[in-house]
This record gives C-alpha cells, sequence and structure tokens, in this order.
C-alpha cells in the first residue's frame, strides 16, 4: 500500500507543535520576555541620561552673540542684541488672539526665538521672545561683550573705556585688554578676600561666641567670680583686637577691589559704568576660537562643580550641594550599617521563629513601602525637637533659647534617612545570612568555635556580599530623596560647608545644601525661570553621575568581598 501523501506534512505540523510546546515549557519566551524588558529600561536610562546631558551641558558653551534689527509690524523698528537659546515653531493664529497684528500674507505657522538679552538692570527682564521673520540685518559683531555679573545676570554690550578712580587708562580697541588684565587683579582680590572673611574673620567669630558661652556655662553653674571674669576680659579683649586686625585688612582689601571700572555701551546707545569687584568674567564669544571656546568651557564646568551658587541659585556653582548630599549619604550609611545588620542577625540567628518574629519581618518589609514625607514628619517631631531639645537642656544650656541640636541639622537628616533605608538593610542582610549553608555553622562549631565566634568570623563575612547589596539599595533609595529633607535639615542656601577648621570640626548641628533640594529650588521655586532651566538639567545629571558614584564604589567592594570568600563558601 502507498503512504498517504498527507502523511509528511501532519508529521511536520506534530513536530513543530511539539517543539512549541518545549520551547514553552522551557520557560524561553519568560527569558525572552525579561531581557527586553531590561533592554528597554537600560535604553530609556541612556535615553534619559542622554537628554540631561545635552540640555545641561550645553549650558555652558560661549554660544554666539546676534545682533539684529527687530521690526514688528505696526511698531518702532529696535536694536537687539544677545544670545539664542531657544528656536520654535508657532501658529499664526497664536500671535493674532493675542492681540498682536499680522501682514496678510503672513504663512499659517511662525519661527519665534528666545533671546537673551541680559541688562536686567535696563531693560526689566533679560529673556524675550522675537518672531524670527522680523529679525533683519543679522550680525555677529567680533568686539560685542558678554559680562557676567555678581547680580543683575549677564551684561550685552561694547566697553567704551576703563577707568582707575575715575581716570580713563584705555578706551576703544584697547579697552577689553585692559579689561581682562585687571579682571585677573580683581579676581585675585576677592579671592583673598573671601579666605579672610571665611577661614580668619570666622574663626575670630567662631572663638568669640565659644568665649561667650563658656561665660555663660560658668555663670549658670555658679562659677562666675571675679578671676574667671578676668580671664574672660583678656582672652575678650586679645579676640576683639585680633578682630580689628583683620576688620582694617578687608576694608583696605575692599578699597583696593572698588579701584577699577568700565565703562559699557548697550546696543541702544545707553552708557553704564560698573565697577570691576561687580564682574566674574569677560568674554567676547564672536572673537574665540575653537581652542579659546574648549577653555572657557572647562573653566564653566569647573566653576560649576566648585563654586558657591549666586543669583537665587541660577549662576555660579554647586560645590555646597555636592559636598552636603555626599556628606549626609556617608553618614546615613555608617549610622544605617550597624542598625540594620545587627536587627538582622537577631531576626535570623537568635530570634524564635514563631508568630511575632514573623509579625517583625512583615512590619520590617511594610516600613519600606511608607512614604518618604511620614519620616521627615517624624524626624522633625522626634529627632528635632524631643531628642534635639532634650540634648539642648542637657549639654547646652549655655546657648538657649537659641536652638544648637533642637533644630534641624545634618545630624538629623543622616538620621531620617537611615530610619528610611534601615528596612532594605535588614531584609538584604537577612537573605544574605540565610544563604549561608548550616553545614559551615557546623563545622565551624565543631572545630571549637563558640556561637559568637562563628558569627563574627565564618558568618559575617560570607554574607557581607548581600550586606553591601542592602547598601547599595539603602543609597540609592536614600541619596535622591527631598521629601523629609525639607523638614529636617536641607536648606536653599548654606554655602557655609559642615566641614571645617573650627573645633569640633564636623558641625553636625549645621544646615547643609542638598542637590535633590536645589533641583526642586531652582526649578519651581526661582524667580527666573528661563535663567534657571540648563541648571536643573546639568544639577539633575550631577545627582544622578553622584549617586552612580556612590553605588559604583559599594559594588566594587561588594565584587570584591564575593571574590575573597567565594572559595570558602564553595
Amino acid at each position: 500500500m502507498r503512504p498517504s501523501s498527507t502523511g509528511a506534512p501532519q508529521r511536520q505540523g506534530v513536530g513543530r507543535r511539539r517543539s512549541l510546546g518545549v520551547w514553552l515549557r522551557g520557560g524561553a519566551p519568560g527569558v525572552w520576555l525579561s531581557g527586553g524588558a531590561v533592554a528597554i529600561a537600560v535604553l530609556m536610562t541612556l535615553g534619559l541620561i542622554g537628554i540631561l546631558a545635552v540640555r545641561g551641558l550645553a549650558h555652558f558653551w560661549p554660544a554666539e552673540v546676534v545682533q539684529a534689527r527687530y521690526t514688528p509690524p505696526g511698531l518702532e523698528a529696535r536694536l537687539v542684541l544677545g544670545q539664542v537659546v531657544e528656536q520654535e515653531t508657532i501658529p499664526a493664529e497664536r500671535l493674532r488672539s493675542a492681540g498682536i497684528a499680522l501682514p496678510p500674507d503672513s504663512g499659517e505657522t511662525l519661527t519665534r526665538e528666545l533671546f537673551k538679552l541680559g541688562n536686567r538692570d535696563l531693560y526689566g527682564s533679560d529673556f524675550v521672545w522675537l518672531v524670527g521673520d522680523w529679525l533683519q540685518d543679522r550680525q555677529t559683531p567680533a568686539d560685542a561683550l558678554v559680562l557676567e555679573r555678581r547680580e543683575w545676570g549677564n551684561f550685552y554690550g561694547y566697553a567704551l573705556e576703563v577707568r582707575e578712580e575715575g581716570r580713563q587708562v584705555a578706551k576703544g580697541a584697547a579697552a577689553v585688554p585692559e579689561l581682562q588684565r585687571r579682571l585677573l587683579r580683581t579676581r585675585d582680590l576677592s579671592e583673598r578676600l573671601e579666605r579672610l572673611e571665611k577661614q580668619d574673620i570666622g574663626g575670630v567669630n567662631h572663638a568669640l561666641e565659644r568665649l561667650r558661652l563658656e561665660g555663660r556655662g560658668l555663670e549658670l553653674d555658679g562659677r562666675l567670680d571675679a578671676t574667671a571674669q578676668a580671664d574672660l576680659a583678656a582672652r575678650r579683649a586679645e579676640l576683639e583686637a585680633r578682630y580689628g586686625e583683620l576688620e582694617d585688612q578687608l576694608a583696605s582689601l575692599r578699597q583696593e577691589r572698588r579701584r577699577d571700572s568700565v565703562v559699557l555701551r548697550d546696543v541702544e546707545g545707553r552708557t553704564l559704568e560698573l565697577n570691576l569687584a561687580r564682574i566674574v568674567r569677560a568674554y567676547q564669544p564672536n572673537a574665540m576660537g575653537l581652542g579659546a571656546k574648549l577653555g572657557f568651557y572647562g573653566s564653566k564646568l569647573w566653576e560649576f562643580l566648585s563654586a558657591d551658587p549666586r543669583e537665587a541659585n541660577t549662576e555660579g556653582g554647586v560645590f555646597p550641594a555636592i559636598f552636603g548630599t555626599v556628606m549626609m549619604t556617608l553618614l546615613m550609611a555608617v549610622i544605617v550599617t550597624p542598625f540594620g545588620v545587627i536587627a538582622a542577625i537577631y531576626l535570623r540567628e537568635y530570634a524564635r521563629q514563631g508568630p511575632l518574629t514573623r509579625t517583625i519581618r512583615i512590619a520590617v518589609n511594610n516600613l519600606a513601602g511608607v512614604p518618604a514625607i511620614v519620616y521627615g514628619v517624624f524626624g522633625l517631631g522626634f529627632f528635632v525637637y524631643v531628642l534635639g531639645g532634650s540634648l539642648d537642656q542637657l549639654f547646652f544650656r549655655a546657648s538657649l533659647p537659641t536652638p544648637t541640636f533642637g533644630t534641624p541639622g545634618l545630624l538629623w537628616a543622616s538620621l531620617t534617612l537611615a530610619i528610611l533605608a534601615v528596612p532594605v538593610v535588614i531584609v538584604a542582610t537577612e537573605e544574605g545570612l540565610a544563604r549561608i549553608p548550616r553545614s559551615i555553622r557546623e563545622g565551624s562549631l565543631a572545630l571549637g568555635a563558640t556561637q559568637a565566634e562563628t558569627l563574627w568570623k565564618v558568618v559575617l563575612p560570607l554574607a557581607s556580599p548581600a550586606l553591601m547589596t542592602g547598601l547599595i539599595l539603602a543609597v540609592a533609595r536614600a541619596a535622591g530623596e527631598v521629601a523629609p529633607l525639607m523638614l529636617v535639615g536641607v536648606v536653599k542656601l548654606a554655602p557655609s560647608l559642615p566641614l571645617d577648621g573650627n573645633y569640633p570640626y564636623l558641625h553636625l548641628d549645621q544646615k547643609i545644601m542638598h542637590l535633590g533640594f536645589h533641583i526642586y529650588d531652582v526649578g519651581f521655586q526661582s524667580p527666573n525661570v528661563e535663567a534657571a532651566r540648563p541648571l536643573v538639567y546639568a544639577t539633575a545629571l550631577l545627582l544622578v553621575l553622584v549617586i552612580a558614584g556612590l553605588n559604583l564604589s559599594a559594588v566594587f567592594l561588594r565584587n570584591r568581598l564575593r571574590e575573597k570568600y567565594r572559595l570558602l563558601e564553595e
């Protein structure tokens, strides 16, 4: 009998269905789905970082200065000078609905450009939207000058002359080179003034305050006799004499810094004389080559990372926020690690496994899902008012009614974040302890080690990679939190660092800045939104990099520990 002609296709179909069944039962769809989800997450993360990098880092590049004649229909033409920040296409109907008369031949869409005109003290606003079709005679004059000022933002215009104590020393084409030379001198004087104010005078003020508190403490203890008063008076007189000398130096430096000035002209012909002490830097972007622009870009980027903020946090740098973020995160890690590890050791190694232990584990897992602002309210109520107020009553009576620890500060912010992150450390450490085979414990005990020695010298080293995993997750969770920190120690502006040369050197009671709160403040509370927008992107990128750096350091340490104890675990 001849075989059926449909037998082979049927067997092939059965084989394909059997292969599909094996593929499904083997878990391959889950693997592909998980891999695809991870790939999408990685692409989204890289895309986010790319957007932050492009929008944030481009802010520091010296864009060319454009001069043009703006001729809106029905209005008087005027000259504008500034940098083009953004361009967009809008419907012409939007302008008509805003009451702007458009010519009949206007198309359905128009291009408008966001110009940074600067000169806020002259124009009232340093950003303005201009219709690109109405900008004529565009030029990029090589002598156009940009001045970054300590107040009132940038100035765009032309240098007319440089003066020394009101006497002209350079004009015309020689004005800008002379301006640059004298700016270097003024910048050096400003740095000397800052060191004198923060270090020398700050140290004398700190010593005077400690002397006052010492006298107040002796008075409260009933030991402020004539001898103690004479000793305090002599020490105070010595400090006040030193303060007077420093004040004379300060006044002399300020007078010397106010010596030079520059006369400027804006594009509309108005003149303005500026003291060089009010200028941060001056540059002519249209006359700069690629090398000069790269050097300028590097100096601006370094200023962003190393300088203090100015102009309501919309100019300058974010170094105090970087320092505060890193310091608070490190303190949080130092506090949370022993508490989390000890709690996990008790739950896994010593506690009797029963309903109570299961209830505690459920509570710990639920704590990880509590909103962060709840921890902030708890930190304000318990740490600041109860614990801090008690510390002031016990140890800082001389400072009362001014609080020392009874007010938000670095210590309470770190403790609040530690309470927030401790459930993550407990869960990760307990899982690491559960992975250690029982045979290793029994072998250690059989060799004569006590339970404590087994735990300390065998079990904990093997569980250290899991401990580091918990710490990594804790840092990732806590470093980016903002809501609780607004209540327990983070402020808008705190240029004085909590670490300095004055005893006790690390001031845990001092308020700090934080990159996350800085982003919130600049992005949503700034009076100059357009000027603040690029800094929001740059600071957000910096926060991501800081958290990534902290996490990578912990990952590196975890991998070293894992390699070290791998053979023992095997």
